[in-house]
């Protein structure tokens, strides 16, 4: 694996390859607030290990590329989306497939739609419907305990590293389903490294200003490339209704159900997510 800025729309975006560069490549796209260190090396490494090339990489505001002044992104969704095929440029990859992950699956959906022509397959892993923030699907909001925890992140010493930390991992365990026992000690390791790696750790909170595009809506029933769908019935951020409405909108999706799972890549789920990759990206 090698890490490598690249400048993309005159910005910085950070990336990070694994396995053969002649292999078929697979673009992993992080969720809101969240780093690359997220897709943990091993899931990276284990996903690449079965005939994959896999880059994994910082959206803005996150890791080490651009950070903005908290508070003051001037970006959207859609700039994210072509950030990503930026990412495929400069890797000199002309079709992949595209893996996202909550924020990052609704920015496969927009490249899948936008970027036709660059996307072999996409797969949703705990994501949402990208279009109008005011629908009339009724889907369930974020559990309102996600929310009060995160409110609390405006009183935090963000100087203070342990705290942070603490602060992070303790965020991470509310998203962890009744299935699994939450792996501390991973997690720690993620948050230590997303703090020593942040140019500006605050700046994450700029995914919180992203907004919905009405100009999106109902188009994902256009999307024409494989899809498939990966959700945990106990996701709390974007319950298993979200994945429903994906399988039931975009043609021909496929669904992954991961039982009393939640909002997470858990290490006991990763056979079963890799697997599940693997063969769905060998259709194309």
């Amino acid at each position: 694996m090698s890490e490598k800025l690249i400048k993309i729309n005159g910005i910085d975006i950070c990336t990070e390859s694994f396995g053969n560069p002649k292999n078929p490549a697979i673009l992993l796209i992080m969720g809101a607030m969240c780093s690359m260190v997220y897709w943990d090396e091993e899931f990276c490494q284990r996903l690449a290990d079965t005939g994959r090339y896999v880059i994994r990489y910082d959206n803005r505001d996150v890791g080490r590329s651009i950070a903005y002044e908290p508070g003051n992104s001037q970006y959207t969704v859609e700039d994210m989306a072509d950030d990503a095929v930026g990412v495929l440029d400069g890797y000199n990859i002309d079709e992949a497939h595209i893996v996202g992950m909550s924020l990052g699956g609704m920015i496969a959906q927009i490249i899948a739609l936008r970027h036709p022509q660059r996307v072999l397959t996409i797969t949703l892993i705990a994501s949402s419907i990208f279009g109008s923030d005011d629908n009339n699907r009724d889907l369930p909001p974020m559990d309102e305990k996600i929310l009060a925890y995160h409110a609390n992140g405006a009183t935090l010493n963000w100087s203070d590293e342990e705290s942070v930390a603490n602060y992070l991992v303790a965020g991470s365990g509310l998203l962890c389903g009744s299935k699994h026992k939450f792996d501390e000690k991973r997690a720690y390791k993620q948050v230590r490294k997303e703090i020593k790696r942040a140019n500006n750790l605050l700046s994450m909170f700029n995914h919180a200003l992203l907004k919905g595009d009405a100009s999106y809506e109902g188009k994902i029933k256009g999307i024409k490339v494989p899809a498939l769908v990966i959700h945990g019935t106990e996701d709390t951020v974007l319950p298993y209704e979200h994945g429903l409405a994906l399988v039931n909108e975009i043609p021909n999706a496929s669904l992954l159900t991961l039982n009393r799972t939640g909002h997470e890549i858990h290490f006991d789920d990763w056979d079963n997510i890799i697997n599940a990759i693997s063969n769905h990206t060998s259709v194309v």
